[in-house]
């Protein structure tokens, strides 16, 4: 696969501005389909969560689901937007083997929320107000899975597999208005808002917001243009964009792509994007299609959504906490200073640390833990702490082990080594790998009579009553016991048997 040429992101930021702008899909987690009765299950077997509706049989007819609006009006009242008291539903017509009907239901001119903003901050505290034109509502699409090719994309494959489970899952799509402003900081913006976005749809409990399940992907468009020029340029759409790193690394490869493309006196092509995590680099999808290509009409077997006032204020009723609310409670609760709570949302682990806590650990360990160990191993292995797999439940076995003496701290680093290799849980890998403290007498009796022979002279230092030198002969312990020994044990018993008080 070519990479194409690109500047680098400061000449970028020398000549042009970036105009951004987001279309956010959130898959709802209802029972059942939007408007089929087929279960709404991540995971199930091919084809098995579906039915006539979701396959497009012929004499069948939709049903909305109630549940689905509800969750959609929930959202557009957490983005500040205003709730259509009437909209309907329209066929957005195009042809693709996951999509059976030869259409998709959605909505086209008459959203369900519309007119609302989101305040990002960023990771310096500086608020950036997104402003949002749309949430509106939708189905998903199958899923392609495309065999026999290297790259599992559908250049090279030999045949694709469709599993229509996906097919007709509820999706609210969140759309911006043109973002104007962010200089160089486009790409952290772009990472702050959607981790915005699944932030409030996770803590309003209608998604279960996993990018990397596909439960919240981003579109993510970007354009140039010349400083001092109002028109905006020609921009392009990367698709389907499924984490926080990868969106803020796609809006800073398209930033520069475009920036090499116009300076070589190139035109840009309206086009959409695939994001290659590999290489860190979008490749040419298909050329954008406008509103006018999808043939869009009103959906002529459902009726008008009708969102009354008073079932508005009543959902509105139901809201819990807001976010920003939330962190500051959090906060409190926890004790964390301000550079360190700052430091736990940048980092991504917020909801880590809270159900980590919540699953028995004090709030040190939890931050300890995460901010100490894990989110060190996903900046090496450059990806998300949540794409490691470890679980609060993981937290909690390490630090008991810890507590009940079974394990040292630097062992428990080597037991979350092996949790991460998939070993099984911390207390199999412990016995798997002969990692448990040693704490039975007679083998450290035998490594401290054998460290005190080596350094009589540290012997006698002790016995003067230079205590902080015991460290050289614990070291020595530790060492020979390839460092299973319980410390606090050994130092009593090097200091019961030189005889001095500790």
């Amino acid at each position: 696969m070519s990479v194409d040429a690109t500047l680098s992101f400061e000449e970028a930021m020398e000549k042009y501005d970036p105009v951004l702008g987001f279309e956010v899909h959130v898959e709802l987690n209802t029972k059942t389909k939007m408007f089929s009765s087929a279960p709404n299950v991540f995971g199930d077997e091919p084809n098995t969560n579906v039915n006539e509706v979701d396959l497009g049989m012929p004499g069948v007819l939709p049903v909305v689901n109630k549940a689905a609006v509800e969750s959609s009006i929930k959202i557009g009242l957490a983005l500040n937007c205003k709730i259509a008291e009437t909209c309907r539903f329209a066929r957005k017509n195009y042809f693709y083997p996951d999509t059976p009907k030869n259409f998709q239901t959605s909505q086209y001119d008459e959203p369900i929320a519309y007119d609302g903003y989101l305040d990002i901050e960023l990771e310096d505290g500086t608020v950036f107000r997104v402003e949002i034109e749309r949430a509106h509502m939708e189905e998903d699409a199958g899923k392609l899975t495309h065999m026999g090719g290297a790259s599992g994309r559908i250049q090279g494959a030999d045949y694709s597999l469709v599993d229509y489970n996906r097919s007709g899952v509820p999706l609210v799509e969140i759309v911006t208005k043109p973002i104007e402003g962010a200089g160089s900081r486009a790409p952290e913006l772009a990472k702050a808002y959607v981790a915005a976005v699944r932030e409030i749809v996770k803590n309003l409990g209608v998604s279960d917001a996993k990018m990397e399940r596909g439960n919240v992907r981003c579109d993510a468009n970007v354009s140039l243009r010349p400083h001092g020029q109002e028109r905006f340029g020609i921009r392009s759409e990367t698709k389907n964009v499924n984490s926080l790193r990868a969106v803020e690394h796609a809006v800073r490869y398209e930033i520069q792509r475009h920036a090499a493309v116009l300076d070589s006196g190139q035109p840009i092509i309206q086009e959409t994007r695939h994001w290659h995590e590999d290489t860190r680099s979008t490749t040419s999808g298909r050329e954008k299609s406008d509103a006018d290509d999808y043939r869009y009409f009103p959906e002529p077997d459902l009726v008008p959504v009708v969102a009354s006032r008073e079932w508005v204020e009543e959902l509105r009723a139901t809201l819990p906490e807001p976010p920003a609310e939330r962190r500051k409670r959090l906060q409190a609760d926890w004790g964390y200073s301000d550079l360190e709570f700052r430091d736990v949302v940048n980092a991504g682990v917020m909801d880590s640390i809270e159900e980590t806590i919540a699953a028995g650990a004090s709030a040190d360990v939890a931050r300890k833990w995460w901010m100490g160990e894990i989110v060190g191993r996903a900046k090496a292995a450059d990806v998300d702490p949540a794409e490691l797999g470890v679980t609060p439940q993981v937290i909690v076995e390490l630090n008991k082990l810890i507590e009940d003496g079974k394990i040292n701290n630097k062992m428990a680093t080597q037991v979350l080594d092996g949790v991460l290799a998939g070993e099984g849980a911390p207390a199999e890998i412990v016995e798997k790998r002969g990692l448990a403290v040693v704490s039975d007498d007679g083998p450290l009796l035998e490594a401290i009579d054998a460290a005190l022979a080596a350094q009589p002279d540290v012997a006698e230092k002790i016995r003067g009553g230079k205590l902080q030198a015991i460290g050289a002969i614990v070291g020595g312990v530790m060492k020979a016991t390839r460092g299973q020994a319980d410390a606090g044990r050994v130092r009593e018993l090097i200091l019961a048997k030189l005889g001095v008080e500790g």
